[in-house]
């Protein structure tokens, strides 16, 4: 049975949990909900479950590391389960993307992403698929303030739509390929319910 880690980053934590930082937890737990799933099984530095889909294992893995060191979950998952970077799929808040998008990437560099920043280090390259969740660029401010910053309702409703549709850009990466789901999915919005 092919393997595919799922990692969605973010921090541990109550005080975390509904921050902009935490939208790759935020989307685990939407797998989650909608599958039946409780992501609770303490391995690799995080907490995982196992979700089999149309002959495939997908391993979601939420990083208890805090975000700055998900690398350090995200290798010993890889290495168990014999993986390499190419079947890892590290799922992210994405500032320089506006609320209300998702983009699905293969490769490329972190762009000041602290997890992505770890994963590579500890992989020693960048050749994975991301799953960018857009939270957007506070407008004035602090960056950091932002992505620690919690979700008003309204953005919410919001980033409740993005994530549904980011479950189809997966699924459809997962069943015809990653091209395919860019493709498909890329250049949608999900600001209008």
């Amino acid at each position: 049975m092919d393997t595919i880690v799922i990692a969605g980053l973010g921090n541990p934590g109550s005080k975390y949990q509904w921050t902009r930082h935490n939208a790759g937890f935020l989307f685990l737990d939407r797998i989650a909900q909608l599958e039946g799933l409780s992501i609770v099984r303490k391995q690799f530095g995080g907490l995982t479950a196992e979700w089999e889909r149309k002959g495939k294992r997908l391993v979601l893995l939420k990083p208890q590391t805090f975000m700055n060191l998900s690398g350090q979950s995200v290798m010993p998952a890889l290495q168990f389960y014999k993986l390499k970077a190419e079947q890892l799929i590290v799922v992210h808040d994405e500032i320089d993307l506006p609320l209300g998008t998702a983009r699905l990437k293969h490769g490329g560099g972190h762009g000041g992403q602290n997890g992505l920043r770890s994963i590579m280090q500890q992989l020693g390259k960048g050749d994975f698929t991301r799953l960018r969740l857009g939270i957007g660029r506070p407008l004035h401010g602090e960056v950091t303030n932002h992505v620690l910053g919690i979700f008003t309702p309204t953005e919410m409703d919001v980033f409740a739509r993005v994530l549904d549709g980011a479950l189809d850009m997966l699924e459809t990466a997962l069943d015809e390929g990653v091209p395919k789901a860019m493709s498909l999915f890329n250049n949608k919005s999900y600001l209008e319910g």
